[in-house]
């Protein structure tokens, strides 16, 4: 199946879930694609699932590279969540 996918789409590995990169390059046949706090891996076109409004969902059961399944599961873990706002009286 041929989709539409651009430079600058954002990548995920489900649908609806976190973004976990951006597509960098788009060829016939693959991706390169950036995961945040990993770098660029290479996709091939059997790996996604769909690609729509921006979005490119890959089908984890395709993914041959454990490292960039590894990745996406780190791709947020460097993020902390905001501290609280203290009230100085």
């Amino acid at each position: 199946m041929a989709f539409q996918v651009q430079i600058g789409d954002q990548l995920f590995l489900e649908e609806g879930g976190e973004e976990i990169g951006a597509v960098r390059k788009v060829a016939p046949d693959h991706l390169i694609v950036y995961v945040e706090a990993a770098g660029d891996f290479v996709v091939p076109g059997l790996w996604v699932r769909a690609a729509h409004d921006g979005k490119v969902v890959l089908d984890p059961a395709r993914v041959e590279d454990a490292e960039l399944l590894a990745a996406a599961g780190r791709a947020h873990e460097r993020e902390t969540e905001p501290e609280p706002e203290l009230e100085i009286d």
